[in-house]
């Protein structure tokens, strides 16, 4: 399906959404159209509003970048038919903008420094082994997202905020609410709320004992400043971290082990030479685009994108997976080519509110793939997917599972 057709209500293209069936890995094949004839385009959006979809790579850096163009609808909540335009809440640092979002920022800068990532190395190898030991212990076979993707992330996430692991399937589940499109508001309002507390019962006993962990570094280190954070902005930062921090890096290892183990010639390329495997990663993270349904932005003055005028009160969405794709950055972009050359892919956004972890999450990749790739070097899919094992109606493109053998 090339084109998504338009609302009927209001004859505007409906918002692109639709991956080809015979290319899982490929955004709407609209976008190559919209980035040639139409790239700043009126789009429908489930969440009912207007908006303009930019699609090629050097205009939506400037859409990120743009102060004018504010992130407070957030992430892809244009995709949310329920979708509620209230003020952000206390502490929601991605929904918010200049010197509120620059002070919440710093207080977490400090815990993702190149010496800091460095220091978490050696974790992230421990549970990466702990798991493939434990795969090769039951095997041959498993469930790569249950049994290594999903885990890894989520494990040193929680050694990060000092969270029980223990605790982990409750949140995965309440986190698996908010990145999907499928539930209700009050449905996602409750698993909102039930994150919340949880955080925010960690964060008042990190107030009375606190420990080695970055929520009790957060504390602290909002205690030098002149506007310390409140224990609900604080919750909802751990909020943010806990989520985030582990949904995008656990569905990129997943993806990422698909498309390499159902090659075995790519696989066979990479484990000859390992130390390609960042310039590997860079590609798999470009190509895979798992923000699939990109960022929204809101302008607070009229502006101009891509030569079109936008008048204050427009949404915009930066069409992450098509910026990516963007023939004009990068030559054949719909394949994959783990030796391409560096070059400024958007999958961890742009400007100011540029994934903060992401060193974090490349340092993830690099070990778990690498790690994989060694010491299972006979990992492939077990059968052929369906379409049904992939995540197209999420925030976070993904795998629901991906059974292999070895």
């Amino acid at each position: 399906m090339t084109n998504p057709g338009p609302d009927q209500a209001t004859g505007t293209p409906r918002f692109p959404t639709i991956r080809p069936p015979s290319r899982p890995f490929d955004p709407d094949e609209s976008y190559a159209r919209l980035r040639a004839d139409a790239p700043v385009s009126p789009v429908r959006c489930p969440a009912g509003m207007d908006a303009w979809l930019v699609s090629r790579h050097e205009d939506i850096r400037a859409v990120l970048t743009d102060p004018r163009l504010s992130s407070r609808g957030a992430g892809s909540m244009h995709m949310l038919p329920s979708y509620d335009r209230a003020d952000p809440p206390p502490g929601s640092m991605i929904q918010l903008d200049g010197a509120e979002h620059a002070r919440l920022r710093r207080l977490l800068i400090g815990e993702f420094t190149v010496r800091r990532i460095a220091a978490l190395r050696p974790s992230v190898q421990r549970i990466t082994d702990r798991h493939i030991d434990a795969m090769l212990a039951a095997g041959p076979g498993a469930d790569l997202v249950r049994d290594f993707a999903l885990p890894i992330p989520s494990q040193l996430i929680c050694e990060l905020l000092g969270v029980p692991y223990a605790d982990h399937d409750a949140f995965q589940h309440d986190s698996e609410v908010l990145i999907g499109f499928d539930a209700d508001q009050a449905t996602r309002d409750a698993a909102t709320r039930r994150l919340e507390d949880y955080l925010a019962d960690l964060v008042t006993r990190r107030l009375a004992e606190p420990r080695d962990d970055l929520l009790s570094r957060l504390i602290a280190r909002g205690r030098t400043t002149e506007r310390p954070p409140t224990v609900p902005e604080l919750a909802t930062l751990g909020v943010l971290l806990l989520v985030a921090g582990h949904e995008t890096t656990a569905n990129m290892i997943a993806l990422s082990a698909l498309v390499l183990t159902a090659d075995p010639d790519r696989a066979a390329a990479l484990r000859a030479a390992p130390d390609t495997i960042g310039l590997a990663v860079e590609e798999l993270l470009r190509y895979l685009s798992v923000i699939q349904f990109g960022l929204l932005r809101y302008a607070t003055e009229d502006v101009t994108v891509g030569g079109t005028p936008v008048a204050a009160g427009d949404w915009l969405v930066a069409a992450i997976p098509s910026g990516n794709r963007d023939e004009d950055v990068f030559p054949a972009p719909d394949t994959v080519d783990l030796r391409r050359p560096p070059r400024p892919h958007l999958s961890f956004g742009f400007g100011p509110h540029q994934c903060i972890g992401q060193q974090l999450a490349r340092m993830e990749l690099r070990i778990a793939l690498a790690t994989l790739l060694r010491r299972m070097p006979g990992l492939r899919p077990a059968e052929p997917l369906a379409p049904s094992a992939f995540k197209h109606n999420d925030i976070v493109f993904g795998l629901r599972s991906l059974p292999v053998t070895w």
